[in-house]
This record gives structure tokens, C-alpha cells and sequence, in this order.
């Protein structure tokens, strides 16, 4: 395997879903890759895969990115590896429940990874991007106009990251920086696997016709 001449790619949330995707299509362009997620079995798994159909040179990392120790530690790697040209934020969690019924205190938990942890690994990153002439910004967030009901903490923070990676586009882009926001709708992904049956089987099919782009 040889280094990659477009450099390496870091995606949290690459064990599955649209993190595991992400990868895949990096690495068949031409990206070495870090793959960061807390499943270390589905992440080998990934990482062999990848290595065998492309010949990329890939590493993984586990962490879990609620925990502040971790994000510490892949904060280090993005400012000390100057390989790292892409950085994608995809890392999540969610949870299911009306407004009332919810718990503040979980709610502010789910916020701070689906939040302050993508920014700190945003500032980790984009100083070296700015000395190396460029990079580029990738956060996932979601499908939230029109409110996201049983789900407003993830609306709250997905609508917040929107207006920072808006922002960011426009402060960092004479630097090089390319920042991104994506927002897919409801994917059948392992995510779902931590939402209610009912929610998802029932309430996630009708939240379409609410959207008004629909």
C-alpha cells in the first residue's frame, strides 16, 4: 500500500450506516482512511474489507465520542497528523420521545456529542487545513425542517450544526476550506435499532408528507 496522493479521510461513525458508506467511497477514490466508532468488531470488519477491495491504507481507531477523553483523543490525531484532508462528521446519537416526556438532562448529553464534539474536532482539524492551503468539512446532520417531532433535541443540534457549517463556509473558504452540511432523510440504517419500534415503523413514515418541501 502506498500513500495516498489526495490524503486521508477521518469518519467518526464508521462502523455502519451512512459512516460505513462514507468510507467506502472514499477509499474507492483514492483516500487512505481513520475510521473512528465505539464497535471495534464491525470497525475491523470495515477496515479488512476496504483494505482487500481497494488497497487503501487504513487505521482505526475506537472511541466514543460522548465521552470528553475521547474526542480529546482524536482531536490530538487531527492536529497531528498532516495527512488528513477530509474530515467527516458523522458521529450521532438520538432518541425517541415528546417534549414533555423527555429527559432534560439526556437531552443535553445527546447535545454535547451532537454538537460541541463535531465542533471540537472542526477546530482540531481546520487549522491545519488553513496552513496546507485547503481541506474539506463534512457534517451530517438531517432532514429537520419543519421540526422533528419526538426528536427535538436532535432537531435543535442538527439546526445548529447547519448554521455553523453555513457559517464556517463562508469565514474559511478563502482559505482553502471546503465546509458541507448533509442532510439525508430517514435512512433504514443500524441507527434505528435505538429508537422505539412504534416510532420508527409508524411516526418516521409520516414525518415526509409534514415536510414542506413536500
Amino acid at each position: 500500500m502506498t500513500k495516498s496522493a489526495k490524503g486521508t479521510a477521518l469518519v467518526t461513525g464508521a462502523s455502519s450506516g451512512i459512516g460505513a458508506i462514507y468510507a467506502d467511497r472514499l477509499a474507492r477514490r483514492g483516500y487512505d482512511l481513520i475510521l473512528v466508532a465505539r464497535n471495534r468488531e464491525r470497525l475491523d470488519g470495515l477496515a479488512r474489507r476496504l483494505v482487500a477491495e481497494t488497497g487503501r491504507s487504513i487505521e482505526i481507531v475506537t472511541a466514543d465520542l460522548s465521552k470528553r477523553g475521547d474526542v480529546s483523543r482524536i482531536e490530538s490525531i487531527l492536529r497531528d497528523n498532516a495527512g488528513i484532508s477530509v474530515l467527516v462528521n458523522n458521529a450521532g446519537v438520538g432518541a425517541t420521545a415528546p417534549l414533555l416526556a423527555s429527559d432534560v438532562d439526556k437531552m443535553s448529553d445527546m447535545i454535547a456529542l451532537n454538537v460541541d464534539a463535531l465542533m471540537r474536532l472542526t477546530y482540531a482539524a481546520v487549522p491545519g487545513f488553513v496552513a496546507r492551503g485547503g481541506g474539506t468539512i463534512v457534517n451530517m446532520i438531517a432532514d429537520m425542517w419543519g421540526g422533528m417531532p419526538g426528536m427535538a433535541h436532535s432537531g435543535a443540534a442538527r439546526a445548529g450544526m447547519l448554521n455553523f457549517t453555513e457559517t464556517a463556509a463562508v469565514e474559511w473558504a478563502s482559505s482553502g476550506v471546503r465546509s458541507n452540511a448533509v442532510a439525508p432523510g430517514w435512512i433504514a440504517s443500524s441507527g434505528m435499532d435505538h429508537y422505539d419500534p412504534v416510532f420508527a415503523t409508524e411516526v418516521i413514515p409520516k414525518l415526509a408528507g409534514a415536510s414542506p418541501a413536500q
